[in-house]
């Protein structure tokens, strides 16, 4: 699924937000990451413009004491062995039940067949995973950290 796995913005990141910019004024807020179940996978989903959305368990921010996704954040994506494929910029980000998120959202997630059912069923099973190896258990209310994000740069 879409959970968030942070990274140490590795060299290479760096180098990649730094080419990006240029002499530009870079904006401070910038984190390198990985797509937690398939991280290759659902970054060229990005990369084709299918995935514009992504959630995470907004109990794994609380635990981590990481701060929460905000308007114009800016986020390096990595794949499987931690190199920038993609920027990307959020746009938007709410915190919502998971039982009332929106059959819209779901969709734009991208993943599987891109039906609501397929997001629910796959999404329940994560996190019910993610949670019970920290000795938490899923609810259907458990809040979730909805992010809405466009591409900005591919790196080539």
């Amino acid at each position: 699924m879409t959970q968030r796995e942070g990274k140490v913005m590795n060299q290479e990141a760096k180098n990649y937000w730094n080419e990006y910019w240029g002499e530009k004024v870079k904006p401070q807020a910038v984190s390198a990451w990985q797509f937690g179940s398939d991280p290759d996978r659902l970054a060229q989903l990005v990369i084709e413009g299918i995935k514009t959305a992504t959630c995470s368990g907004f109990i794994f921010y609380k635990m981590e004491d990481e701060p929460l996704p905000k308007v114009d954040d800016y986020s390096i994506i990595l794949n499987s062995k931690d190199v920038p494929v993609a920027l990307i910029k959020t746009v938007k980000v709410e915190i919502i039940p998971f039982n009332q998120v929106p059959e819209e959202f779901a969709i734009a997630e991208g993943e599987g067949d891109r039906t609501y059912q397929y997001w629910k069923s796959a999404h329940e099973t994560f996190f019910k995973n993610e949670l019970k190896e920290i000795g938490l258990e899923y609810s259907e209310d458990m809040l979730l950290v909805c992010e809405r994000f466009e591409l900005v740069h591919v790196n080539a």
